[in-house]
């Protein structure tokens, strides 16, 4: 898997997706977790880098349904989003996105 600047930019960053009761909090286990939707991204391919919220491991598994929560997918789904949205404005007020 090819790394963009991007996902790299998510190294070492505080979780914004913030799953209560599930996020470690650790930045050490930090990755950029695209979120999936109809018409940017299919079989095979992810959707664009901007479409990425920084998780850690736990909020990241969870979101990705591979551990259980008491969430709802569509809660779950509307956590990633907020994520990503917190995402993209720590990275407009670090000037790396330009608005």
């Amino acid at each position: 898997m090819r790394q963009t600047k991007l996902t790299k930019a998510a190294r070492g960053r505080e979780c914004q997706v913030r799953i209560p009761g599930v996020c470690n909090g650790n930045p050490e286990t930090t990755v950029l977790a695209h979120y999936r939707m109809a018409g940017t991204c299919g079989v095979g391919y992810k959707p664009h880098d901007l479409q990425g919220a920084w998780a850690c491991s736990a909020c990241h598994d969870a979101i990705d349904s591979r551990s259980k929560t008491a969430f709802s997918y569509d809660e779950l789904r509307f956590m990633h989003l907020e994520g990503v949205v917190r995402t993209q404005a720590q990275l407009i007020n670090e000037g790396v996105l330009v608005a």
